[in-house]
């Protein structure tokens, strides 16, 4: 008997301000309607991306309803990875999101693992990294721990 096996297939942000997080992702380059969340009453959204995964927004008031346990938005539990097309790219919308006043968490480097990589905070405090195509003549040994 074969057991299931779970397949990832959404993220369901919960955000204090659904207009917030819609111009910060907006502006990450994601196509989010402008009436998105009034087809739901101002408290759900969803977008799918290109590869199939779905991002999803609600407002703290409708997870309270269908999570009996859910907490109002912190952040920082986990980071939300952006693969983007070239190292370019990695700076260049690191440059355009915090000069747009989003927090810099890790501005762009040339990471041990052969990527240009960045991260940003998104209005709720959730890290959002940007990630460039791996170059395997820019790997290096990890730093030790």
């Amino acid at each position: 008997m074969s057991e299931l096996r779970p397949v990832l297939n959404q993220l369901n942000l919960v955000v204090r301000d659904m207009e917030a997080a819609f111009s910060f992702y907006r502006l990450l380059g994601l196509d989010i309607p402008t009436d998105a969340a009034r087809r739901s009453g101002g408290h759900h959204a969803e977008v799918e991306l290109p590869n199939g995964f779905v991002l999803e927004f609600d407002s703290s008031a409708l997870a309270k309803i269908y999570n009996a346990n859910a907490r109002e938005p912190r952040g920082g539990g986990c980071v939300i990875g952006f693969a983007l097309p070239s190292r370019e790219a990695v700076d260049r919308l690191f440059a355009k999101l915090t000069a747009a006043g989003h927090a810099a968490c890790q501005p762009p480097y040339d990471a041990f693992w052969g990527a240009r990589y960045a991260v940003v905070a998104d209005p709720d405090g959730n890290q959002v990294s940007l990630m460039s195509p791996l170059d395997p003549t820019r790997r290096s040994a990890p730093p030790e721990l």
